[in-house]
């Protein structure tokens, strides 16, 4: 098996057809499928369903597709790892983002490597921290602010600051306030995420022991859509104080700190163990971490920061 012949795969299965892929990859359409033919009989499978419109890929093809792109991403990291550890960082790199996380931090991130590493190319992807320990774990992601630094096999977690949750109330429902119990939550209708969903976890994890059952009226996962709700005065809902920051400033929502016990959740720093890290990324990966404890250090992200060290501003 060829890497060629992976990259050959991968743009035929983006372009839908092998006529379109030729002219793309610079082959010529015979030499192109025959490439494919011994691919798909050194695999065993077939990898592509052919018509008259097109191709599309088979089960096995779609397998196949995440593999070759993860191998191909290995070598490019293999690749960038033997420059020179002095050269200017430069090359593509791939950062997770949960999505209360990306509201606060995206922007700060994206201006400081732009500033500092000019030549890097940031690719952030905004998803469930679940998903992103998975893409993580695949080779999709070189680095991931994840929730929990509960030890993980295959991952590396860093430390970085714990995020209050608040109780978010609409600005529209009057006087909201200053701080509420967690056993006065019971009294609030809620708009929650699933209980699948690791903040949920988190605010289940808190209730539970202290007898505290919640008026959950609704069970949203996306967090635009919880935030209208909230806004709309339909029901309460608990996010960590950062990601609502920005609706607060605007007199769209309210938010009361939570107590006896507070809560709280973990932001770390994640990567993958089985992959070496490129001298790129690990450039990157200190970008992040200053970025964000001087974020926490000014109050732009109202946290407690727990990774240690001093931050050195972007």
């Amino acid at each position: 098996m060829e890497l060629r012949q992976l990259r050959y795969f991968i743009g035929i299965s983006e372009a839908g057809s092998v006529l379109r892929a030729s002219g793309t990859l610079h082959i010529a359409q015979p030499a192109l499928s025959q490439q494919i033919a011994a691919l798909e009989g050194e695999v065993g499978a077939r990898l592509f369903d052919r018509s008259s419109r097109g191709v599309t890929l088979t089960e096995a093809g779609k397998v196949f597709l995440e593999h070759a792109r993860v191998v191909l991403a290995d070598v490019e990291r293999a690749r960038m790892a033997v420059r020179d550890a002095s050269a200017v960082p430069a090359g593509d790199v791939a950062v997770g983002l949960p999505t209360t996380v990306a509201l606060v931090a995206t922007v700060p991130i994206l201006r400081a490597c732009r500033e500092r590493f000019p030549q890097v190319r940031l690719k952030l992807i905004e998803g469930y921290s679940g998903h992103l320990r998975e893409w993580l774990q695949a080779g999709r992601l070189d680095v991931a602010l994840l929730f929990g630094d509960t030890a993980e096999a295959g991952l590396a977690k860093r430390a970085l600051l714990d995020d209050r949750l608040v109780l978010v109330t609409s600005a529209q429902a009057g006087a909201a306030p200053q701080k509420v119990t967690l056993a006065a939550l019971a009294r609030w209708p809620l708009v929650l995420p699933g209980r699948e969903h690791g903040l949920r976890k988190i605010i289940d994890e808190a209730c539970t022991p202290h007898g505290v059952v919640l008026d959950i009226v609704a069970e949203i996962e996306a967090l635009g859509s919880v935030k209208k709700a909230v806004e709309a005065g339909i029901a309460a809902t608990i996010l960590s104080l950062g990601s609502v920051a920005e609706d607060i400033a605007a007199g769209r929502l309210r938010a009361s700190a939570i107590e006896r016990p507070s809560l709280s959740r973990r932001v770390v720093c994640a990567t993958s163990v089985t992959r070496p890290t490129t001298p790129v990324a690990a450039a990157v990966i200190a970008l992040v971490t200053d970025v964000i404890h001087a974020m926490v250090e000014s109050g732009e992200w109202p946290a407690r920061w727990v990774g240690g060290g001093t931050a050195r501003r972007a």
